[in-house]
């Protein structure tokens, strides 16, 4: 193995594919990244088992240097390896041999690391290219932004802790819930089988940052136990979670006793100001009602104060007897992933989880928040 690569393009890589490492692997081998110099261009690899990911940095695809001299592999620590090339001050030049050893050139400093065998790094897994899902990359960060952050957090129910993708009738709908609250989006997709699997919340957050600048098609496929996300340059691995979901559709009322529109930025700046003063209850806990044809929005705490608001509603129908306590926290963290300038917040009664909807049909999103006792 023999190339020359600009240094910043390199280093952006390897701190890309060095996120799937982890350094506190019981197998050596996996705290390394595997780099495959080929005719089109340079290869990571890098894993921690559950997660995969591979970047390629080909040579057609940038304008930045790099020169393969010769084909090969090897494994090398991930955090000197790349804490080294991130130091370094001018283009790179990578040499390896079948003596484990790897030599580091950029200008005047010379470096030799210790590596891995690469026909010792695992393989990856074997995946059926010839069924892809295709998805617009900023439609599937959007799905996943608005639906992964309602996922559990403790491992008491492992199916709660991803999110749940059921792609049918050329739709996918992306369905999280921790059983105190639910989100859920669907986005049009051509899929000609209906297929469904539950997804890590970890490697869905991780697949937002890799393709974060992307905004192409990435294609999904599924096989036994893992999914792939790939695009041009990244290709991300994940294992699935195995379970049975719940059913969330009988979770969602069919019926509302009020509907309220409001504007969703200044309802969420006045959400926050009342969760200033509601960190002393257990769920974080405001108050919703309606006084005078204005939404109330309050909190207290024995030690700080409370707060009081009144914001404008821009629509009312049903029953003005509202008042429901929300763990606020809960509220915010859902309209934040929001981007619509009003919303439609759906009431049915002081015990009944409350819904949140786009005011426009376009939209496809939908969050349920149950309600939390005040005493």
């Amino acid at each position: 193995m023999k190339f020359s690569i600009d240094q910043k393009l390199f280093s952006k890589a390897l701190s890309d594919v060095g996120r799937a490492v982890s350094q506190k692997s019981l197998v050596p081998i996996l705290s390394g990244i595997k780099v495959i110099a080929e005719d089109e261009g340079i290869t990571l690899i890098g894993t921690n088992a559950d997660i995969i990911i591979k970047r390629l940095i080909s040579k057609d695809k940038t304008s930045r240097n790099i020169s393969i001299d010769q084909a090969g592999s090897a494994v090398v620590s991930e955090r000197y390896f790349t804490e080294l090339i991130r130091k370094l001050p001018e283009d790179v030049h990578i040499e390896g041999d079948d003596k484990t050893v790897v030599k580091v050139r950029s200008g005047n400093i010379f470096t030799q690391l210790n590596a891995f065998r690469s026909d010792e790094y695992p393989q990856l897994p074997e995946i059926d290219q010839t069924k892809s899902i295709g998805m617009d990359a900023n439609e599937l960060k959007e799905t996943i932004k608005q639906t992964v952050f309602a996922t559990a957090k403790n491992e008491t129910r492992p199916v709660l802790t991803g999110v749940h993708f059921t792609f049918s009738n050329n739709k996918l709908t992306a369905v999280a819930t921790n059983s105190q609250r639910l989100a859920s989006r669907i986005n049009e997709v051509h899929v000609k089988e209906e297929t469904s699997f539950i997804v890590p919340s970890s490697s869905l957050n991780e697949l937002v940052k890799q393709i974060s600048d992307y905004s192409g098609i990435v294609k999904m496929y599924s096989a036994d136990g893992y999914i792939l996300f790939e695009t041009d340059e990244i290709s991300l691995y994940s294992r699935l979670i195995s379970g049975q979901y719940p059913n969330t559709s009988k979770l969602i009322p069919n019926e509302q006793k009020t509907v309220l529109s409001l504007n969703k930025e200044r309802f969420v700046k006045g959400i926050e100001r009342a969760c200033l003063f509601a960190g002393e209850w257990k769920n974080n806990n405001i108050m919703l009602s309606i006084k005078d044809h204005k939404l109330c929005i309050s909190s207290g705490s024995s030690e700080m104060g409370s707060i009081q608001e009144l914001q404008e509603i821009k629509d009312l129908s049903g029953d003005e007897d509202l008042k429901i306590s929300i763990d606020g926290y809960f509220l915010k963290e859902a309209l934040h992933t929001i981007m619509d300038e009003e919303i439609n917040i759906k009431f049915n009664g002081s015990m009944r989880p409350i819904v949140i909807e786009s005011t426009h049909q376009k939209s496809s999103y939908l969050h349920l928040i149950s309600p939390v006792r005040s005493f």
